[in-house]
């Protein structure tokens, strides 16, 4: 499925033909976002990334970055998460040494011209803005900081305002240059390319890239031992809520079990919560589950959007699935759950950018990369007892935590509902 090369500055190559496609995705993965950054500097790996398209000494405008690529019919973007940030473009094959050049300009050219920060700056305050106002954005946002209080990952990966504001020049560069490291680095190519000429252009660009030896790890702490509760009150239609758990790290032997569990109670709409709270129940229009899978840590969670009047009959509902699960679970179900998970990752792999993700992010994080033989493997090992035993170790009443944005008064008392 994949090849891999490692450059002689510790920049790594992984790439897979696809001689079906027309298109080359790359993508460059840096191992650095908000779970490391210092509660001073919240934010500053997002700022950072929003800079890097802003200008180069080559191309001194946002518009000659955007117009080099969108030339040619290509697409370019870059997104930051709390452990990665991934600059990518995806293009026509006989465009992909352009799409190095133009990566290459903005990762290790950019400006970060004084006039050009002060204007991004009120930009990204604008989507912090844009992320308050959404109600369902806001939400994830509680969330994680009842499953993570005082720690990064529980902070918004944009930081806030504050922060925002107060970042300077001289700490993007600063931050740059501890965090943005070749030996940190990840460059991921799918699509119709072969291994060795991708790695004899890449050489030529990145060669020269060097960095500074980059600290791993960052604080997180798990133990929770009652459940919690936040409600912001908000003037909406709905009740948005989320009940979450801390879950599992990418290196857990039982992660790819919870994802089984995840998809069985709420992922689809032949899922246990759809069928139960929407079809059943008429509780909900939207209600899922989701799962997050971090280095050290993870989580649960199911999100759903009620009348505000019958949160109560909604949470309660959601606890009683969550109960059953946890002794009831039928091969049948489980074989369905099987099928919808590998039928879906199957159907990913047809696009060359989720291709490159696939492999980039695996290698950065995990050091090592599953093809999708392997997880399927994995996926069909997994038994109706692996999945009780993951509910019955994660589904525990001291771990839930409640989050709900609406019109909800603060003083009715939601937490006596939480036990399982």
């Amino acid at each position: 499925m994949y090849r891999k090369t490692v450059l002689k500055n510790g920049l790594r190559v992984v790439t897979s033909f696809m001689p079906h496609t027309h298109s080359v995705c790359t993508a460059i993965f840096i191992g650095t976002g908000s779970a490391y950054e210092a509660e001073n500097e919240a934010g500053i790996s997002h700022f950072i990334e929003h800079l890097c398209f802003k200008g180069t000494k080559r191309r001194p405008t946002a518009r000659e970055i955007s117009a080099a690529i969108e030339g040619v019919g290509g697409i370019i973007n870059a997104g930051t998460d709390r452990e990665l940030t991934i600059f990518w473009c995806k293009t026509a094959s006989p465009h992909f040494p352009l799409t190095l050049d133009v990566l290459t300009d903005l990762l290790l050219n950019s400006r970060f011209d004084s006039e050009d920060i002060q204007k991004e700056r009120q930009v990204v305050i604008e989507e912090i803005n844009m992320s308050l106002d959404s109600p369902q954005h806001r939400l994830g946002m509680l969330s994680d900081e009842l499953l993570w209080p005082g720690q990064p990952l529980g902070r918004d990966v944009a930081g806030s305002k504050e922060t925002v504001t107060n970042l300077t020049r001289e700490q993007m560069l600063s931050y740059i240059a501890r965090r943005y490291s070749p030996s940190k680095a990840v460059i991921s190519i799918a699509g119709n390319i072969r291994h060795q000429r991708a790695v004899n252009l890449v050489t030529q660009v990145f060669a020269d890239w060097i960095g500074n030896e980059v600290q791993s790890g960052y604080p997180t702490d798990d133990n929770q031992t009652a459940p919690k509760l936040h409600i912001e009150p908000r003037d909406t239609e709905q009740a948005h809520l989320c009940l979450a758990v801390h879950g599992l790290s990418l290196f857990h032997p039982d992660r790819f079990a919870l994802d089984l569990l995840s998809t069985l109670l709420g992922e689809g709409m032949s899922s246990r919560l759809f069928t139960e709270i929407r079809e059943h129940q008429g509780l909900a229009y939207s209600i899922h589950s989701y799962v997050e899978h971090f280095l050290n840590t993870g989580s649960f969670t199911i999100y759903a959007g009620v009348d505000p009047r019958k949160v109560r009959v909604a949470v309660t509902a959601i606890l009683r699935e969550l109960s059953q699960v946890k002794e009831e679970i039928s091969e049948n179900e489980l074989t369905k759950a099987k099928q919808l998970s590998k039928g879906r990752l199957l159907l990913r792999m047809e696009d060359s950018r989720a291709v490159s993700g696939w492999l980039g992010a695996q290698e950065l994080l995990c050091q090592r990369i599953l093809t999708v033989e392997d997880v399927i493997s994995i996926v069909d090992a997994i038994s109706v007892d692996d999945l009780k035993r993951v509910a019955q170790q994660l589904l525990i009443s001291q771990k839930l935590n409640l989050a709900i944005v609406g019109p909800i008064k603060t003083e009715e008392s939601l937490i006596e509902l939480l036990e399982l």
